[in-house]
């Protein structure tokens, strides 16, 4: 039967590096090594938390002074707000790219489930949002949910902002039921889809009536100090709103003044926390974005109805849930006779893991916003965000539609999406373009991507490989970080004899390595790790984590 108990013992390298995988876009040796001796729970001690950011604003370049943006001091902004949007997800993208813990990839988590676009308001509000994400990434989903009714974003993104008493709107009610919380379930009749009715839609549509948007930014949530939208009560619903079965016939109350609002407002968010498929439905999302995308009999009674419970009794607290899965014996894959089958390597890398954690595992000096902020602009935006992920399906905050990123949801193939043959180039050029320092791929492939991975120096440096005369070692060392699973000897025999040494006497090798370290020419020893890092990134074994 599938186990929450707790995994006991070491890591070891295995457990070690798919927790990191898993958990974190900054994926390095060292931290991997560092794991390998700590228990499950020691090593999420430091994963499950919220790391200072590098930068805590985005950085805009106007071309003379690099200036915080989002309350300039003393700078100036482009009088196009569209020239921001891209210094947001230049900064989003370096903050999680060096981000040790699982912040950023709980950020995304929210994100992806509780989606805005960054076309739906000016990227001051939605850096508001991100905040916001950030907030509740590793603290209190329920009030996480009943803050993002009254984001900015959010309320514009879905319309809330236009929902009034007279002309009720019902975009956002229908939203925040079947994708933000409690979830549709099957559906049991004209209109009823178990977990809420078409009339719930209705009535809450009603409640939510007369939150407005503040584009000035000048009202803040008093928890959380983020800007948030506010109300008019000249448009709001004064009158009851009761509910359907799905939620025991409740009835809440029509406000009697602007505050009162606020009131309707917990009293719904209350209402919906009460049914316990809300917390079952965000334990199915996290299982299906940290362990795998099937969900059996099995997994529902013994791992998802469980964690659920956990996040009731902690009043719906994240890190607990969190705790609880990622040390479990299931998460490792160790509660059934055969602990190399499901689990471990048993997604596909979206474009973030592969190209993050390439990035960071390789060590490549990023640039600067401050001092090179031409570089800085061209690897993040035209390099990570437009080749990196958007060629291949991801692309960063412009989701084709409110339910995110069809491999995140998209039944029966979810995490397939990310491998097929419209994102297969995408992804195949990665190591090209890390190797060659171009952009490779789309308009202008010649361009510089702004960083560029000399392999040979850091084979000599990295301390990645323990032995580099050692043709085997080497091997053997990138093999052991770079692949979740150990191979057989006929899958190292490719990789070694037929790639690497192609098919010479390994003392070829030891000689050419032994020559690069005498004379500084690499020309000889970088041909062959090209080839190797190449077909290592090319590799099924690669695409998955």
């Amino acid at each position: 039967m599938a186990s929450l108990t707790p995994m006991q013992g070491a890591l070891g390298h295995r457990h070690a590096a798919h927790l990191l995988r898993r958990t974190s876009y900054r994926y390095t040796k060292a931290k991997v090594d560092e794991m390998a001796g700590q228990t499950a729970a020691q090593a999420l001690a430091t994963l499950l938390q919220l790391y200072p950011q590098k930068l805590t604003q985005p950085i805009y370049y106007d071309g003379s002074t690099a200036v915080t943006w989002v309350n300039p001091p003393g700078g100036t902004l482009p009088a196009q707000d569209s020239a921001l949007r891209a210094w947001v997800g230049n900064w989003w993208i370096s903050e999680a790219l060096q981000d040790p813990g699982i912040g950023y990839k709980m950020t995304f988590f929210l994100h992806q489930h509780n989606i805005v676009d960054l076309l739906a308001y000016a990227t001051t509000h939605f850096c508001d949002y991100l905040a916001l994400l950030r907030w509740g990434s590793l603290g209190n989903f329920k009030k996480f949910a009943a803050k993002l009714i009254t984001d900015n974003c959010m309320l514009r993104y879905l319309n809330n902002t236009e929902n009034s008493k007279n002309n009720p709107n019902e975009n956002f009610a229908r939203e925040f039921f079947e994708l933000f919380t409690i979830g549709k379930g099957p559906q049991i009749g004209p209109g009823d889809y178990t977990n809420y009715t078409e009339d719930d839609i209705v009535q809450a549509a009603k409640l939510l009536t007369g939150f407005r948007i503040r584009g000035q930014r000048n009202e803040v949530d008093p928890e959380t100090m983020i800007p948030r939208g506010g109300v008019n009560f000249a448009q709001h619903d004064v009158t009851a709103k009761t509910f359907s079965a799905a939620f025991q016939g409740t009835t809440i109350q029509g406000a009697a003044n602007a505050d009162g609002m606020w009131t309707e407002l917990s009293a719904f968010v209350d209402m919906i926390f009460a049914q316990p498929e809300t917390a079952k439905n965000f334990c199915r999302r996290l299982y299906h974005f940290f362990v795998s995308r099937n969900i059996t009999a099995e997994i529902e009674s013994d791992i998802i109805t469980p964690l659920a419970n956990t996040m009731i009794a902690g009043n719906f607290e994240i890190k607990p849930v969190l705790e609880q899965l990622l040390q479990s014996q299931h998460f490792f894959d160790m509660d059934d006779s055969d602990n190399a089958d499901e689990i471990i390597g048993g997604l596909i890398k979206s474009p973030l893991e592969l190209s993050l954690q390439a990035i960071s595992f390789y060590g490549l000096p990023l640039p600067d916003p401050m001092t090179q902020s031409a570089v800085y602009f061209q690897f993040y935006t035209r390099g990570v965000a437009q080749r990196m992920f958007e060629q291949a399906s991801l692309p960063l905050f412009y989701p084709n539609d409110v339910a995110g990123y069809p491999a995140y949801y998209q039944m029966p193939d979810y995490n397939r999406q990310w491998f097929n043959s419209s994102t297969i180039v995408a992804r195949y050029k990665l190591p090209a373009m890390l190797l060659s320092g171009k952009l490779t791929i789309g308009g202008s492939p010649n361009q510089p991507l702004g960083v560029k991975l000399d392999i040979a120096t850091w084979v000599k440096t990295s301390g990645v490989i323990s032995d580099a005369t050692d043709p085997y070692v080497l091997v053997q060392d990138l093999l052991q970080y770079f692949l979740p699973e150990q191979t057989d000897n006929d899958r190292f025999n490719y990789f070694y004899i037929t790639i690497f040494l192609d098919n010479l006497p390994p003392a070829d090798w030891t000689y050419e390595w032994q020559n690069y370290l005498n004379t500084g020419t690499d020309t000889e020893v970088k041909i062959p790790l090209e080839r190797l890092i190449n077909a290592i990134m090319y590799s099924p074994e690669y695409q998955l984590f």
